[in-house]
């Protein structure tokens, strides 16, 4: 683990604010309409997707969240539909809390994108939700992606641009497509982008409405932080999609 990795130092200080505010995860159910500890765009209509439609058929379901955070997604998920669950992130806080907090039928382990190895064909739903820009090579990890799944699994991604992602024109030709359409995928996509637009604005009332209570948690810095994060929707639709966009890629084996 080195800090040249990109964020990991001030993730290592979000999951270690995270673990203790009370105020944080008001904040996120009142965002987002659960506390999965987000940093980002996934809210719970995004989740459910993935029970709603994209589940497999398994008597031993194997799931894995691909940048895990503390593991709170994957415990809802667990709650919902059983199985094993399986995760990892380059956080050692994050870890550390899902470790605590995720005792059965669990596996967390601290592993960075093209380092960490599963065995093949091992696992019915693979899971990223904004993670995938953390991988060194995106080609090449999702090429190990296509080998841990299973040949009837499937692989849910939520991919944003405009962030740390810079827009390209369109679905097909973003850094994710092209990595699944080189590894052999299919795949379908929902263009999510208004969803992510009205939700970034719920967002920016939900940290305002909460902001005292983050000051007097010492949390203004992050206050500050969350609140930048939804600059980018004080505009009007129109203009925020010329520099933004979101997609969810539901994709199989080929």
């Amino acid at each position: 683990m080195t800090d040249e990795l990109l964020f990991q130092s001030a993730y290592e200080k979000f999951y270690s604010m995270v673990k203790e505010s009370a105020c944080f995860k008001k904040y996120c159910i009142h965002a987002f309409g659960a506390d999965f500890s987000q940093d980002g765009f996934s809210d719970i209509n995004q989740i459910n997707l993935i029970l709603e439609e994209y589940i497999p058929q398994s008597n031993d379901l194997h799931i894995l969240d691909i940048g895990c955070g503390n593991g709170k997604m994957l415990r809802y998920l667990q709650s919902q539909i059983g199985g094993y669950i399986h995760g990892f992130d380059f956080s050692e806080n994050a870890i550390s809390t899902a470790c605590e907090n995720n005792l059965k039928n669990s596996d967390f382990k601290v592993g960075i994108m093209g380092e960490i190895d599963y065995l093949p064909s091992i696992f019915d739903l693979i899971i990223s939700m904004d993670t995938m820009y953390f991988a060194k090579d995106m080609n090449s990890f999702v090429g190990q992606i296509y080998g841990w799944l299973k040949s009837e699994g499937v692989f849910f991604i939520g991919y944003q641009e405009g962030d740390i992602m810079p827009k390209t024109d369109n679905s097909e030709t973003t850094v994710v497509a092209n990595a699944l359409k080189e590894n052999g995928f299919k795949y379908k996509v929902i263009d999510y982008t208004k969803q992510t637009y009205d939700m970034l604005i719920h967002k920016r009332k939900a940290i305002i409405k909460f902001r005292e209570e983050f000051l007097q948690e010492n949390l203004e810095e992050w206050y500050e932080v969350i609140l930048n994060q939804t600059n980018s929707a004080v505009v009007s639709y129109e203009e925020y999609k010329k520099e933004n966009a979101r997609y969810i890629y539901i994709a199989t084996k080929g």
